[in-house]
């Protein structure tokens, strides 16, 4: 049977269904948000500094309420479409390709009372199922490195994006700078030939016709929440491992260190991205 997502993006789907994953990304990460935090120590507890990067993002967007129509690709557990949905009344639509996060997302979504607010999409972002000019705005956090045809993704973004409306993500990137070859074992570890970078998004989007509206660096982040993650996996290591295979465990933490010396070796990049289409939107 022919898979319906790209190679890249059924690599990252089988990783994300795995028990090994769902479970580690679930009891370590913080369960609702699993992207990159923005810390105000580095011992803050995980959940609490990705939170942090949901709420900044938010405060990006002029206008939030209940007549926004958002759409967040590689949405994960749902974290950032439930606080949208609570604190602002946003109509959010969450597309993921894990099933298995997608089925945590709609429980959360039905204990919290908000699954009315948020469609839940099991999809790929490189074919989004939606009508052009169909959202005001399109979130992703820590997403789009899953993609082999980055462009596409964006292409795909372009389009369902409304005149007016903005485009606002995460992703960890290799500087526009970083020397060839340093990146290969962060790489290796996530089956990928590329990460994207800053000048990639700029000239891309650009072409794309969307205008940058700002972007938000905090490398030095990276660093600090991958180095978050691998203490708080070392300190329940043994808890863990009731349902989590040890070789997942290693190799996590193995992964997790190439992150963490990208990052400070400058060779890593990441922030939070704002673009806008042109136009008034309708309303």
């Amino acid at each position: 049977m022919t898979s319906r997502y790209s190679g890249a993006v059924e690599t990252a789907r089988d990783y994300y269904n795995s028990n090994d994953a769902d479970t580690f990304y679930h009891t370590v990460w913080g369960g609702e948000d699993i992207h990159v935090g923005l810390y105000e120590a580095p011992s803050e507890p995980i959940f609490d500094a990705s939170r942090r990067t949901v709420e900044r993002m938010a405060g990006c967007i002029p206008k939030l309420d209940g007549d926004t129509r958002v759409l967040d690709i590689g949405a994960g557990y749902g974290g950032a479409a439930r606080f949208l949905a609570q604190r602002y009344g946003c109509q959010v639509v969450a597309l993921n390709l894990s099933e298995k996060e997608n089925d945590r997302a709609r429980q959360m979504n039905r204990q919290q009372g908000l699954d009315e607010l948020i469609e839940v999409i099991d999809g790929s972002f490189e074919d989004l199922p939606f009508n052009d000019r169909h959202f005001d705005v399109v979130w992703s956090q820590d997403a789009i490195l899953h993609s082999g045809n980055r462009r596409k993704v964006l292409e795909e973004v372009a389009r369902v994006l409304a005149p007016g409306g903005h485009f606002l993500f995460t992703d960890p990137m290799q500087a526009d700078d970083c020397p060839a070859g340093v990146l290969q074992p962060i790489l290796e570890r996530i089956h990928l030939a590329t990460l994207g970078s800053p000048e990639f998004y700029r000239r891309t989007l650009t072409e794309l016709d969307l205008e940058e509206v700002s972007f938000d660096i905090h490398s030095d982040m990276l660093a600090v929440h991958y180095g978050r993650v691998h203490d708080e996996l070392t300190s329940c290591e043994e808890r863990l491992a009731e349902y989590v295979s040890r070789d997942y465990i290693e190799r996590m933490k193995h992964g997790l260190q190439h992150w963490i010396e990208g990052g400070r070796n400058g060779h890593l990049t990441w922030g939070i991205f704002l673009f806008r289409k042109p136009g008034d939107a309708p309303r």
